[in-house]
Protein backbone atom coordinates (compact mmCIF):
# COMPACT_ATOMS: atom_id res chain seq x y z
CA UNK A 1 0.00 0.00 0.00
CA UNK A 2 1.43 3.13 -1.19
CA UNK A 3 1.88 5.89 2.23
CA UNK A 4 0.34 9.22 1.69
CA UNK A 5 2.51 11.91 1.77
CA UNK A 6 2.46 15.62 1.98
CA UNK A 7 5.11 18.04 0.68
CA UNK A 8 7.01 19.56 4.21
CA UNK A 9 7.32 23.39 4.26
CA UNK A 10 5.21 24.63 7.15
CA UNK A 11 6.62 26.22 9.70
CA UNK A 12 7.01 24.83 12.80
CA UNK A 13 7.64 28.60 14.40
CA UNK A 14 4.59 30.58 15.25
CA UNK A 15 4.74 33.79 13.75
CA UNK A 16 3.07 37.48 15.39
CA UNK A 17 0.50 39.10 13.26
CA UNK A 18 -2.55 40.90 13.24
CA UNK A 19 -4.66 37.88 13.31
CA UNK A 20 -2.28 36.50 16.81
CA UNK A 21 -4.28 39.24 18.48
CA UNK A 22 -7.43 37.21 18.48
CA UNK A 23 -5.75 34.17 19.12
CA UNK A 24 -4.39 32.39 22.71
CA UNK A 25 -6.34 33.82 25.03
CA UNK A 26 -6.86 31.29 28.00
CA UNK A 27 -10.57 30.52 28.85
CA UNK A 28 -11.70 31.84 25.47
CA UNK A 29 -13.59 29.50 23.34
CA UNK A 30 -12.62 29.74 19.64
CA UNK A 31 -15.37 29.63 17.02
CA UNK A 32 -14.71 27.95 13.81
CA UNK A 33 -16.54 27.95 10.90
CA UNK A 34 -16.66 25.39 8.20
CA UNK A 35 -18.21 25.60 4.82
CA UNK A 36 -18.93 22.81 2.56
CA UNK A 37 -19.75 22.17 -0.71
CA UNK A 38 -21.71 18.80 -0.29
CA UNK A 39 -23.90 16.92 2.63
CA UNK A 40 -22.40 16.44 6.03
CA UNK A 41 -23.28 12.76 4.95
CA UNK A 42 -21.13 12.61 2.29
CA UNK A 43 -18.54 13.54 3.98
CA UNK A 44 -18.60 12.16 7.12
CA UNK A 45 -15.06 10.44 6.97
CA UNK A 46 -13.64 13.66 6.43
CA UNK A 47 -15.17 15.48 8.89
CA UNK A 48 -14.83 12.66 11.55
CA UNK A 49 -11.07 12.71 10.84
CA UNK A 50 -10.99 16.72 10.99
CA UNK A 51 -12.29 16.67 14.56
CA UNK A 52 -9.98 13.66 15.41
CA UNK A 53 -6.56 15.91 14.61
CA UNK A 54 -8.60 18.66 16.13
CA UNK A 55 -8.77 17.20 19.82
CA UNK A 56 -5.32 15.57 19.78
CA UNK A 57 -3.99 18.79 19.07
CA UNK A 58 -6.15 20.01 22.46
CA UNK A 59 -9.29 21.74 20.44
CA UNK A 60 -12.15 20.14 22.07
CA UNK A 61 -16.36 21.19 20.57
CA UNK A 62 -18.02 22.44 23.88
CA UNK A 63 -14.97 23.25 25.64
CA UNK A 64 -12.80 25.35 24.23
CA UNK A 65 -14.14 25.19 20.71
CA UNK A 66 -17.15 26.05 19.18
CA UNK A 67 -18.10 24.48 14.85
CA UNK A 68 -20.57 26.35 13.02
CA UNK A 69 -21.24 24.33 10.06
CA UNK A 70 -22.46 25.15 6.92
CA UNK A 71 -23.57 22.82 3.87
CA UNK A 72 -24.53 24.26 0.54
CA UNK A 73 -25.99 20.51 -0.33
CA UNK A 74 -24.35 20.04 -3.26
CA UNK A 75 -25.21 23.67 -4.76
CA UNK A 76 -22.06 25.63 -5.31
CA UNK A 77 -24.67 28.71 -5.96
CA UNK A 78 -25.23 28.58 -2.51
CA UNK A 79 -21.92 29.14 -1.15
CA UNK A 80 -21.37 32.83 -1.46
CA UNK A 81 -24.90 33.46 0.86
CA UNK A 82 -23.29 30.46 3.39
CA UNK A 83 -19.58 32.14 3.24
CA UNK A 84 -21.34 35.78 4.22
CA UNK A 85 -23.15 34.12 6.73
CA UNK A 86 -19.57 32.80 8.73
CA UNK A 87 -18.55 36.73 8.10
CA UNK A 88 -21.51 37.97 10.10
CA UNK A 89 -20.83 35.19 12.74
CA UNK A 90 -17.52 36.48 12.92
CA UNK A 91 -15.73 32.94 12.94
CA UNK A 92 -12.30 32.88 14.43
CA UNK A 93 -11.27 30.53 11.52
CA UNK A 94 -13.13 29.67 7.94
CA UNK A 95 -12.44 26.05 7.04
CA UNK A 96 -12.97 25.46 3.48
CA UNK A 97 -13.22 22.05 1.62
CA UNK A 98 -12.92 22.61 -1.98
CA UNK A 99 -11.65 25.58 -4.03
CA UNK A 100 -15.14 26.62 -4.97
CA UNK A 101 -16.24 26.86 -0.91
CA UNK A 102 -12.14 28.90 -0.67
CA UNK A 103 -13.32 31.33 -3.68
CA UNK A 104 -15.99 31.88 -1.60
CA UNK A 105 -14.85 32.64 2.02
CA UNK A 106 -12.15 34.69 0.31
CA UNK A 107 -14.46 37.02 -2.14
CA UNK A 108 -16.63 37.41 1.33
CA UNK A 109 -13.42 38.10 3.85
CA UNK A 110 -10.18 39.70 3.50
CA UNK A 111 -9.47 39.82 7.27
CA UNK A 112 -10.99 36.47 8.59
CA UNK A 113 -8.03 33.21 8.27
CA UNK A 114 -9.13 30.64 5.72
CA UNK A 115 -7.76 27.29 5.58
CA UNK A 116 -8.82 25.67 2.29
CA UNK A 117 -8.84 21.99 1.58
CA UNK A 118 -9.21 20.29 -1.96
CA UNK A 119 -8.55 23.20 -4.24
CA UNK A 120 -6.88 22.92 -7.52
CA UNK A 121 -4.15 25.18 -8.77
CA UNK A 122 -5.22 27.83 -5.87
CA UNK A 123 -2.99 30.18 -7.68
CA UNK A 124 -4.84 30.37 -10.56
CA UNK A 125 -7.78 30.66 -8.94
CA UNK A 126 -6.84 33.67 -7.27
CA UNK A 127 -6.93 32.29 -3.97
CA UNK A 128 -2.62 32.95 -3.36
CA UNK A 129 0.02 34.75 -4.44
CA UNK A 130 2.04 31.01 -4.18
CA UNK A 131 2.42 28.17 -2.64
CA UNK A 132 5.57 28.98 -0.76
CA UNK A 133 4.20 32.30 0.93
CA UNK A 134 0.46 32.35 0.36
CA UNK A 135 -0.06 35.88 1.56
CA UNK A 136 -3.60 37.37 2.39
CA UNK A 137 -5.86 35.81 4.56
CA UNK A 138 -5.53 32.16 2.73
CA UNK A 139 -3.76 28.83 3.33
CA UNK A 140 -4.03 25.46 3.76
CA UNK A 141 -3.48 22.32 1.42
CA UNK A 142 -4.13 21.59 -2.81
CA UNK A 143 -5.65 18.36 -4.41
CA UNK A 144 -2.49 19.99 -6.97
CA UNK A 145 -0.69 22.93 -7.80
CA UNK A 146 -2.06 22.75 -11.23
CA UNK A 147 -4.34 21.25 -13.46
CA UNK A 148 -2.24 18.32 -15.14
CA UNK A 149 -4.08 15.86 -12.86
CA UNK A 150 -7.22 15.73 -14.88
CA UNK A 151 -5.32 14.53 -18.15
CA UNK A 152 -3.28 11.73 -16.22
CA UNK A 153 -7.26 10.32 -14.93
CA UNK A 154 -7.99 10.05 -18.78
CA UNK A 155 -4.78 8.14 -19.24
CA UNK A 156 -5.36 6.09 -16.86
CA UNK A 157 -8.94 5.48 -17.53
CA UNK A 158 -7.73 4.74 -21.04
CA UNK A 159 -5.50 2.10 -19.72
CA UNK A 160 -7.89 0.54 -17.90
CA UNK A 161 -10.48 0.12 -20.50
CA UNK A 162 -8.59 0.35 -23.49
CA UNK A 163 -11.07 -0.22 -26.16
CA UNK A 164 -12.70 3.35 -25.12
CA UNK A 165 -12.16 6.20 -28.02
CA UNK A 166 -15.10 8.44 -26.66
CA UNK A 167 -14.93 10.04 -23.44
CA UNK A 168 -17.65 12.43 -21.72
CA UNK A 169 -15.64 15.07 -19.39
CA UNK A 170 -18.40 15.72 -16.38
CA UNK A 171 -18.34 18.84 -15.53
CA UNK A 172 -20.45 21.42 -13.28
CA UNK A 173 -20.07 24.81 -15.23
CA UNK A 174 -21.67 26.37 -11.62
CA UNK A 175 -18.26 25.13 -10.27
CA UNK A 176 -15.00 27.98 -10.81
CA UNK A 177 -12.79 25.37 -9.14
CA UNK A 178 -12.88 22.74 -12.11
CA UNK A 179 -13.83 24.38 -15.21
CA UNK A 180 -9.52 24.58 -15.24
CA UNK A 181 -9.89 21.16 -15.76
CA UNK A 182 -10.72 21.03 -19.37
CA UNK A 183 -7.92 22.43 -20.91
CA UNK A 184 -5.57 19.28 -19.70
CA UNK A 185 -7.93 16.70 -20.41
CA UNK A 186 -8.66 17.90 -24.17
CA UNK A 187 -4.84 17.66 -24.39
CA UNK A 188 -4.54 14.19 -22.89
CA UNK A 189 -7.18 12.70 -24.91
CA UNK A 190 -5.52 14.55 -28.06
CA UNK A 191 -2.62 12.56 -27.16
CA UNK A 192 -4.61 9.57 -26.83
CA UNK A 193 -6.25 9.66 -29.94
CA UNK A 194 -10.00 9.57 -27.86
CA UNK A 195 -12.92 12.17 -28.63
CA UNK A 196 -13.71 13.99 -25.98
CA UNK A 197 -17.75 14.63 -25.51
CA UNK A 198 -17.85 18.10 -22.71
CA UNK A 199 -21.02 17.41 -20.72
CA UNK A 200 -22.53 19.65 -17.83
CA UNK A 201 -24.57 19.23 -14.85
CA UNK A 202 -24.97 21.52 -11.90
CA UNK A 203 -27.45 19.69 -9.60
CA UNK A 204 -28.88 15.84 -9.43
CA UNK A 205 -31.98 17.05 -11.21
CA UNK A 206 -29.56 17.22 -14.59
CA UNK A 207 -27.93 13.96 -14.24
CA UNK A 208 -30.46 12.12 -16.25
CA UNK A 209 -30.44 14.50 -19.30
CA UNK A 210 -26.35 14.24 -19.11
CA UNK A 211 -26.38 10.71 -19.48
CA UNK A 212 -28.72 11.01 -22.55
CA UNK A 213 -26.54 13.22 -23.95
CA UNK A 214 -23.47 11.32 -23.66
CA UNK A 215 -25.79 8.09 -24.82
CA UNK A 216 -27.02 10.04 -28.07
CA UNK A 217 -23.17 11.06 -28.93
CA UNK A 218 -22.25 7.13 -28.60
CA UNK A 219 -19.99 7.72 -25.35
CA UNK A 220 -18.53 4.34 -24.01
CA UNK A 221 -16.61 6.11 -20.78
CA UNK A 222 -17.22 8.64 -18.39
CA UNK A 223 -14.54 11.28 -16.94
CA UNK A 224 -15.98 13.03 -13.90
CA UNK A 225 -14.74 16.26 -12.77
CA UNK A 226 -13.96 17.04 -8.89
CA UNK A 227 -16.93 18.98 -8.35
CA UNK A 228 -18.25 18.49 -4.69
CA UNK A 229 -21.47 18.42 -6.27
CA UNK A 230 -21.15 15.05 -8.06
CA UNK A 231 -19.62 13.58 -4.46
CA UNK A 232 -22.60 14.87 -3.12
CA UNK A 233 -24.94 12.92 -5.56
CA UNK A 234 -22.57 9.86 -6.28
CA UNK A 235 -25.30 6.82 -5.36
CA UNK A 236 -27.11 8.43 -8.05
CA UNK A 237 -24.29 9.01 -10.54
CA UNK A 238 -22.97 5.04 -9.72
CA UNK A 239 -26.67 3.58 -10.58
CA UNK A 240 -26.64 5.71 -13.71
CA UNK A 241 -23.29 4.69 -14.68
CA UNK A 242 -24.53 0.91 -14.60
CA UNK A 243 -27.67 1.74 -15.94
CA UNK A 244 -26.15 3.07 -19.42
CA UNK A 245 -23.12 0.86 -19.00
CA UNK A 246 -20.39 3.45 -18.85
CA UNK A 247 -17.11 2.50 -17.09
CA UNK A 248 -15.93 5.91 -15.47
CA UNK A 249 -13.29 7.91 -13.65
CA UNK A 250 -13.52 9.83 -10.09
CA UNK A 251 -11.68 12.32 -8.14
CA UNK A 252 -12.89 10.85 -4.68
CA UNK A 253 -12.35 7.28 -3.97
CA UNK A 254 -15.81 7.48 -2.01
CA UNK A 255 -17.36 7.70 -5.64
CA UNK A 256 -15.32 4.21 -6.08
CA UNK A 257 -16.97 2.74 -3.05
CA UNK A 258 -20.40 3.81 -3.93
CA UNK A 259 -19.84 2.06 -7.24
CA UNK A 260 -17.67 4.33 -9.89
CA UNK A 261 -15.15 2.03 -11.69
CA UNK A 262 -11.92 3.73 -11.10
CA UNK A 263 -10.70 6.91 -9.08
CA UNK A 264 -6.74 8.27 -8.99
CA UNK A 265 -6.75 11.04 -6.40
CA UNK A 266 -5.60 12.21 -3.07
CA UNK A 267 -6.98 10.86 0.24
CA UNK A 268 -9.80 13.32 1.56
CA UNK A 269 -9.81 12.36 4.93
CA UNK A 270 -5.89 13.14 5.05
CA UNK A 271 -6.29 16.18 3.25
CA UNK A 272 -9.24 16.91 6.18
CA UNK A 273 -7.66 15.86 8.87
CA UNK A 274 -4.47 17.67 7.71
CA UNK A 275 -5.92 21.28 7.75
CA UNK A 276 -6.86 20.48 11.53
CA UNK A 277 -3.11 21.49 11.76
CA UNK A 278 -3.05 24.66 9.58
CA UNK A 279 -6.29 26.06 12.61
CA UNK A 280 -4.41 24.90 15.33
CA UNK A 281 -1.21 26.80 14.08
CA UNK A 282 -3.33 30.21 13.29
CA UNK A 283 -5.39 29.77 16.73
CA UNK A 284 -2.49 29.85 18.41
CA UNK A 285 -1.17 33.04 16.33
CA UNK A 286 0.28 32.01 13.14
CA UNK A 287 -0.30 34.42 9.70
CA UNK A 288 -2.07 32.19 7.46
CA UNK A 289 -0.30 33.79 4.28
CA UNK A 290 2.86 33.14 5.87
CA UNK A 291 2.46 29.24 6.17
CA UNK A 292 3.19 27.18 3.46
CA UNK A 293 0.53 25.38 1.36
CA UNK A 294 0.99 21.74 1.39
CA UNK A 295 0.58 19.48 -1.77
CA UNK A 296 0.24 16.11 -2.08
CA UNK A 297 3.60 13.78 -3.34
CA UNK A 298 1.71 10.80 -4.50
CA UNK A 299 -1.97 9.93 -5.53
CA UNK A 300 -4.19 6.69 -4.39
CA UNK A 301 -5.74 4.05 -7.63
CA UNK A 302 -8.64 2.86 -6.41
CA UNK A 303 -10.49 -0.16 -8.93
CA UNK A 304 -14.12 -1.23 -7.83
CA UNK A 305 -13.88 -4.74 -9.62
CA UNK A 306 -17.76 -5.32 -8.96
CA UNK A 307 -18.44 -2.98 -10.73
CA UNK A 308 -15.97 -3.92 -13.72
CA UNK A 309 -17.51 -7.49 -13.55
CA UNK A 310 -21.01 -6.03 -13.54
CA UNK A 311 -19.79 -3.99 -16.43
CA UNK A 312 -18.30 -6.60 -18.58
CA UNK A 313 -14.80 -4.74 -18.34
CA UNK A 314 -11.53 -6.93 -17.44
CA UNK A 315 -9.12 -4.54 -15.94
CA UNK A 316 -5.59 -5.52 -17.59
CA UNK A 317 -3.27 -7.32 -14.52
CA UNK A 318 -0.57 -4.56 -15.12
CA UNK A 319 -3.17 -1.88 -13.64
CA UNK A 320 -4.99 -3.66 -10.99
CA UNK A 321 -1.02 -4.35 -9.88
CA UNK A 322 -0.57 -0.72 -9.61
CA UNK A 323 -3.90 -0.12 -7.48
CA UNK A 324 -3.80 0.95 -3.94
CA UNK A 325 -7.12 -0.80 -3.19
CA UNK A 326 -9.39 -3.28 -5.34
CA UNK A 327 -13.08 -3.39 -4.28
CA UNK A 328 -14.52 -7.27 -4.36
Amino acid sequence: MDRRTFSSGVACALFTSPFALRAQQPGRVYRLGYLSTPTRQSVERGVEAFLLRLRQLGWIEGQNLAIEYRWADGDVARLPQLAAEMVRLNVDVIVAPAGSAAVAAKNATRSIPIVMIFASDPVGLGLIGSLGRPGGNVTGTTFTSSSEIFGKQLQILKEAVPRISRVALLENPADISFQIAGKPVEEAARALQVRLQRVAATGPEQLEAAFAAMTRERADALLVSGSSTFLAHRAKLAELALRHRVPTMASFREMVEAGLLISYAVNMADFVGRSAVYVDKIFRGAKPGELPVEQPESFELVINQKTAQALGIRIPQLVLQRADQVIG
